[in-house]
Order: structure tokens, then sequence, then C-alpha cells
């Protein structure tokens, strides 16, 4: 559950429908995946329970639900984003996957006008928290981020998160090509003499 980044053509338009708790419509929850394959799998699956097979971790309890009591409905097409071909998934759109998925931002072009507009207009990284240009560029380019992670003690949403994950591996990565190879080699040396003989004198 967080923000990630989907393939849309440049005239998506994300359905929406009558939210009764808002009184108002809002944007239609949709997973991001393929429809005609999960069921499929799930007519697979079904088969497979009639006929008596359960899976390993079923519960002795649930051993003799009626499958779509275990399993739940048969995937409904309308709950699922279109599958377009890959020629027309031409743009990107910024998700939120806490539910279903549904957009938080217009389709763009490039991940770095999509990653200017999240910045600019305050897009929700999680809850009320945004982020900035350089945070969501990343997840912009094709990554996921988790709504939060607890770091230090410190809670701050997984697109802050992240970037400052990769900024400080790249980090890491310069410091370690700019050391001299005489020194790594000198530390590995001393590495090797600081350790124990295993043969006894």
């Amino acid at each position: 559950m967080g923000r990630e980044v989907r393939r849309v053509p440049a005239d998506w338009q994300h359905p929406k429908e009558y939210n009764p708790y808002r009184g108002e419509e809002t944007y239609k929850p949709l997973y991001d995946a393929n429809w005609r394959e999960r069921a499929e799998q799930w007519d697979i699956d079904r088969a497979k329970w009639e006929s008596g097979e359960r899976p390993d971790y079923t519960s002795e309890y649930a051993a003799d639900f009626p499958f779509d009591q275990y399993e739940g409905q048969r995937p409904f097409s309308e709950d699922y984003m279109p599958s377009w071909p890959d020629a027309e998934r031409t743009h990107l759109m910024m998700y939120e996957d806490t539910t279903e998925g549904t957009p938080i931002s217009p389709a763009f072009e490039t991940p770095e006008e999509l990653a200017r507009w999240l910045a600019d207009n305050g897009a929700s990284s999680f809850g009320s928290s945004t982020a900035t240009y350089e945070q969501w560029l990343p997840i912009c380019k094709g990554g996921w981020a988790p709504s939060m992670v607890v770091s230090g003690g410190v809670v701050q949403s997984g697109v802050e998160f992240l970037a400052a994950s990769a900024i400080e591996a790249r980090s890491d990565e310069t410091a370690q090509q700019a050391q001299p190879e005489g020194q790594v080699r000198g530390a590995q040396g001393a590495d090797a003499q600081t350790t124990p003989s295993e043969n006894p004198s």
C-alpha cells in the first residue's frame, strides 16, 4: 500500500462513481492487474477445490466452505484497469494503492513532468505529507513506495524514505570509488593481519 506510477494512454480518464459517504462522485478504485488472467486462475482454483483439493495452508475449519466463500467472488472486469497494448501506454500517472488504486495526478509524458506536477501541487505522499521534486522523481521513473516507514523512531512517507536511502547509497558508492586503491589494499591487508591463526603454536 502506497504510491505507484501506472502507464496509461494519453487520453485516459479514470472512471468515477457516486460515493454515498461523501455525497458526490469520486474515483472508482481499480486494480492494476490483468483481469482475464486472474479470472482464469480463479476458475482453475475453483475446479481444484470442487474436486477435493485444498491448499496446504487451509484450516480444518475453512476446508468445508464453498469456494467463493473461501476465496471470494470471481474477479469482475469492471474492477480492473483496461489491458491496453504497450504501444498505447505512452503516459505516466501517479496512483495511491491503499485502495485498489485511484489517481492522484493527471497523466504526463515524462517522469520529470510528473514529478514536477506532484511537487508543485503538494500531492500527498502519505496523509497530509508531500515530497520534493527530487524525492518524487525515482518513483515517477517506474518505482513504488510504501505509504509510510518508521526508521530510527521517525515516521516519514515511503517516498521520502526511499529517496533518502538512494542518496545515501550513491554517497557510499562515490566514497568507495574515490578511495585510493592503495588504501583499499592496505585496509584489506590489515584485516588479514589481525585475523587470528587457526593453527595452534
